[in-house]
């Protein structure tokens, strides 16, 4: 069971580009501005798509002074 089967197309694609953009851990993490370059969707359609893999347990959020930090824990 991949990740494919638990969240929506648009959140495998942000996945994809924060895997790709090596977002793997903390001290790694970037910005949804990054993701939003790579992942080449609507800043709208990441956020939704963050917030979904978190709430499935495949990213986490930290939040930051300016910009919150996200990266992949699966």
């Amino acid at each position: 069971m991949g990740i494919e089967d638990e969240v929506s197309p648009n959140a495998v694609k942000v996945y994809k580009a924060m895997k790709d953009l090596a977002m793997l851990s903390e001290e790694k993490m970037g910005t949804a501005e990054r993701v939003t370059q790579s992942a080449h969707l609507p800043k709208t359609m990441v956020m939704n798509s963050l917030q979904e893999l978190q709430t499935k347990g495949w990213a986490r959020r930290k939040v930051r002074e300016k910009a919150a930090g996200y990266y992949l824990v699966k």
